[in-house]
């Protein structure tokens, strides 16, 4: 609950602070995602590949608010590559292209959709909190709702393979408890008319249930319970924000296609 606080309150206060406390959360979620494959053996550039995915955000965050041109998005490419040199460079490294591949599976999984929630940050061409807490009062209302729908009438699996736990109850609970959430949000937030909230409310929903999913994909392959211990009660920061990663491209898909 505390956590939930220190984000929403960073979030209001504003830009500066959004942009800290989500900085700091897709660094600390890269390593948790990097040591995590380093206990299947594979030997990712943990430093380096974080260092790319905190670069990419502070990118994505002053191009955004109009303080870089967007020609600095090309700096990425080169830093990057870097990547494959000091490979070359790694005598120890037995199977260097897995270490290259996981290195940028975190920059891909975990920094580019906390990248992308800078775009919708600034979706209305200055920067607006709104939508980034509408977004997650959304998320977690889904997962809470999930939850307790799933605990009290939970009997047909959704996805028994991936995670025995959930259910086609839960994920209707999710859903219930989510357009509520929506429909709350909307009423006191005037960043988006109420069809564009209810349709990012699906998106959230659906998405952030197969981001749980794809996550729990990811925790059954290395065969660990939860991502980390970070969060006493809750795992690890994979684990709060594994919908997230997955629905933030999708929202801002809609955001700039449709809107």
């Amino acid at each position: 609950m505390l956590g939930a606080l220190v984000i929403l309150g960073s979030v209001y206060y504003s830009q500066w602070s959004y942009f800290a406390i989500f900085l700091l959360i897709s660094v600390i979620t890269q390593l948790e995602f990097y040591k995590n494959v380093g206990l299947d053996g594979m030997i990712p550039l943990k430093t380096f590949g974080t260092f790319c995915g905190a670069l990419i955000f502070t990118l994505s965050f002053f191009i955004e608010s109009a303080l870089l041109d967007s020609k600095f998005y090309f700096a990425t490419f080169p830093v990057a590559a870097c990547v494959y040199m000091i490979y070359l460079y790694r005598k120890n490294s037995v199977k260097p292209f897995r270490g290259i591949a996981f290195t940028f599976l975190g920059i891909v999984y975990v920094a580019i959709p906390f990248a992308l929630i800078n775009v919708i940050a600034f979706h209305i061409g200055k920067y607006n909190g709104g939508l980034i807490i509408g977004s997650m009062l959304i998320l977690w209302a889904s997962d809470t709702g999930a939850y307790f729908a799933g605990v009290r009438f939970g009997k047909r699996k959704l996805f028994k393979r991936v995670s025995p736990k959930k259910s086609w109850e839960g994920s209707v609970g999710g859903l219930l408890l989510a357009m509520a959430m929506t429909y709350g949000v909307s009423y006191y937030s005037m960043t988006l008319p109420l069809k564009d909230w209810l349709i990012i409310g699906l998106i959230i929903v659906i998405m952030g249930t197969y981001g749980d999913l794809v996550e729990s994909l990811f925790k059954r392959s290395i065969e660990i319970k939860d991502s980390g211990s970070l969060i006493p009660g809750h795992g690890g920061f994979m684990d709060r924000f594994d919908g997230l990663l997955l629905a933030a491209p999708f929202i801002i898909a809609y955001l700039k296609i449709f809107m």
